[in-house]
């Protein structure tokens, strides 16, 4: 069997023992399709562990095109190829053979502007938070300039069609088709009135404005020691802490992340997995 790829990685965490395992089974099978390892541009990356560990993979390589194949050691598994231990070999050797299709994932980017300055930004594959989660802010969120929600509550999100499975399914929001490009607002536990989430155009520009809250300083930074009430999160990683009158700009990254897709129609088996449906 001769594969179309000259290179590949295999990512994981050393801490994942089943991991470290397939790891070295791997090596052994495709050791023969002559592959060279390489951690800087693969042709493919093949992830071993849960959605969490496949976000990280993705983020890590969305400069360098490559193929990303996520075989599923976590308990949800939405971003995976492959979701069933028994499966992986045989999938593998599907792939290197090239049955499998690939789905283009976007990603957006997110900026901090205080004071006129740009402070921060960060790349989500899933989305964006911005939240006090033991009080209550006041947030104002614009698209193109337009207000579409002032919300007093925990806070707001931004997702992308791959989030809608996430965060954003918790937060009530609607699940989106992954190889949709699209943004994703909800609210999350506004005290008002709530209102739906907004679905809208790649292309368009989304702010969050930090209005208002109360400091308190009940939260601090693991690394710094910084009091805190107010912050962004991206990808339920990057965390950065915010103030008032913050603004918080969003929009697409131009990188897209590649994901193998081995079977037809595996969004929708997902969540019949997922939810039981019949």
């Amino acid at each position: 069997m001769k594969s179309q790829f000259k290179t590949y990685s295999i990512f994981y965490h050393d801490s994942n023992k089943r991991a470290v395992l397939w790891s070295e089974k791997i090596k052994k099978s495709v050791k023969k399709l002559r592959l060279k390892e390489s951690l800087t541009k693969p042709d493919v990356v093949i992830v071993l562990g849960g959605d969490g560990t496949i976000l990280e993979a993705a983020r890590k390589y969305q400069k360098s095109s490559s193929i990303i194949l996520g075989l599923n050691l976590g308990t949800v598994g939405f971003l995976a190829s492959v979701r069933e231990e028994k499966n992986f070999l045989k999938a593998l050797e599907k792939f290197f053979k090239g049955g499998y299709n690939i789905i283009e994932r976007m990603m957006i980017v997110a900026e901090v502007k205080r004071k006129g300055k740009i402070i921060f930004s960060g790349d989500a594959l899933n989305e964006v938070v911005v939240k006090n989660p033991l009080g209550v802010m006041e947030l104002e969120a614009k698209v193109e300039d337009h207000p579409v929600q002032y919300i007093r509550g925990t806070g707001i999100m931004v997702a992308t069609a791959t989030g809608s499975t996430a965060y954003n399914l918790s937060a009530h929001g609607p699940i989106v088709m992954p190889d949709i490009k699209c943004l994703i607002i909800t609210e999350i536990l506004d005290h008002s009135i709530p209102t739906p989430s907004v679905v809208v155009k790649y292309s368009n520009r989304i702010s969050v404005k930090v209005v208002n809250y109360k400091k308190r300083g009940i939260l601090s930074l693991s690394k710094t020691g910084q009091k805190i009430d107010s912050l962004l999160v991206v990808d339920g990683e990057s965390v950065f802490p915010l103030e008032s009158g913050d603004e918080i700009m969003i929009k697409s990254s131009p990188h897209l992340i590649r994901f193998a897709e081995l079977e037809r129609h595996y969004f929708f088996k997902s969540l019949e997995e997922k939810f039981g449906f019949k």
